[in-house]
C-alpha cells in the first residue's frame, strides 16, 4: 500500500484504521496465506508457512521490486488494516514467532478479519451515498454491530462464522447502491454481473451505473470509459487498462481492484483511493 493517505471514507473504526500498516503488523499475509505459482506469484507457498522474502523484523525484502521479482500479486493485496488490528489488538503485540503456540490461531484469525474490515470499508462508504440517506439507521447499525465483531477474542474470531455475517450485512449495502445507480438514465443501467468481459473491447463506453458486480474484466480495454457510480464490487480488474478512464463516484471501488489494474495520470478515481505507483505517469499518445 502507498504512504501517502489521501481524503478517505469516513469511519467509526477511523481513517487509517482501513488502511494497510505493514509496519504494525506482523507479516501475517506473507505467512497465513497460500501462494500459488503463477502470472501473479514467483512461488508456491503453503497457508502458515513464512514467504522467503520475509525478513525477521517482519518486512519484505523485496518490496521495493516485488513486481520485476514476480511478486504482483502483493502489490495487488490489500488487508483493509486487518494486519494491524490482528497484530496490535487482538493479540495485544505478541507476534506468531515470539508465541508459536498461537501462531496457527493467528494465521486462522487473520482472514476472519480481513473480511470483517472489507465489509467495514464498503458500509462505510454506502453511508456517505446521497440516495441512501433513507438507509443511514440500517447502515449505521451493522456497522457499529461489524466493528464490535472484530473487537472479539482470538478464541472468538477464530469460531466466528463470518460468511453468515457478510451475507446479512451485504444485502444492506448493496442495496444502497442499487439506490444511487437509480440516479442514472436507465439506458446506462444495464446488468453485466460476473460477465465474462476477458479482453473485452470497451474503449470510451458509457458505463455509468452499470452493474458489474464480480465482472471478469482481465485485460478489457477500458480506456477513457465512464464508470461513475457503476457497481464495481468484486469485478476483477487484473491488467485492465484505465487510462483516461473516469471511476469517480464508482460504487465499491476498493484499493486492490485499482493496484490490479493498469491506469495512468488522466485515470480519475475516488477520492478514497491512491493512484497506484506502477500507473504510467502521464495519458498516453494517440493509437
Amino acid at each position: 500500500m502507498p504512504d501517502e493517505d489521501p481524503t478517505a471514507l469516513p469511519s467509526a473504526t477511523g481513517v487509517n484504521g482501513l488502511r494497510a500498516d505493514c509496519a504494525n503488523c506482523f507479516g501475517l499475509c506473507c505467512v497465513a496465506l497460500t501462494l500459488t505459482a503463477s502470472a501473479d506469484f514467483a512461488i508456491n507457498k503453503k497457508a502458515g508457512t513464512p514467504c522467503p522474502n520475509l525478513a525477521d523484523d517482519f518486512r519484505c525484502g523485496i518490496h521495493d521490486r516485488l513486481r520485476p521479482e514476480g511478486f504482483s500479486g502483493c502489490t495487488v493485496y490489500d488487508c483493509f488494516g486487518a494486519g494491524q488490528k490482528v497484530s496490535q489488538e487482538t493479540y495485544a503485540g505478541r507476534d506468531w514467532r515470539s508465541s508459536a503456540d498461537t501462531a496457527q490461531q493467528m494465521f486462522q484469525v487473520f482472514p476472519v478479519m480481513r473480511q470483517l474490515h472489507e465489509l467495514l470499508w464498503y458500509l462505510t462508504e454506502a453511508l456517505t451515498l446521497p440516495s441512501a440517506a433513507g438507509m443511514r439507521e440500517e447502515l449505521s447499525d451493522a456497522l457499529e454491530a461489524t466493528e464490535r465483531l472484530t473487537r472479539l477474542t482470538a478464541g472468538e474470531l477464530a469460531e466466528l462464522d463470518v460468511s453468515a455475517h457478510r451475507d446479512r450485512t451485504a444485502a444492506l449495502f448493496l442495496r444502497a447502491g442499487e439506490l444511487e445507480r437509480a440516479g442514472v438514465p436507465r439506458s446506462g443501467r444495464r446488468s453485466r454481473r460476473s460477465a465474462d468481459l476477458v479482453g473485452a473491447r470497451l474503449r470510451g463506453a458509457d458505463l455509468r451505473g452499470a452493474e458489474l458486480r464480480g465482472a471478469y474484466l482481465i485485460a478489457a480495454d477500458l480506456r477513457g470509459a465512464d464508470l461513475r457510480r457503476a457497481e464495481l464490487i468484486g469485478a476483477d480488474f487484473r491488467d485492465a487498462d484505465l487510462s483516461d478512464a473516469d471511476l469517480t463516484g464508482a460504487l465499491f471501488l476498493t484499493q486492490a481492484q485499482v493496484n490490479a489494474a493498469k491506469g495512468n495520470a488522466a485515470t480519475r478515481l475516488p477520492e478514497s483511493l491512491a493512484r497506484p505507483s506502477h500507473w504510467t505517469a502521464s495519458a498516453p499518445g494517440p493509437s
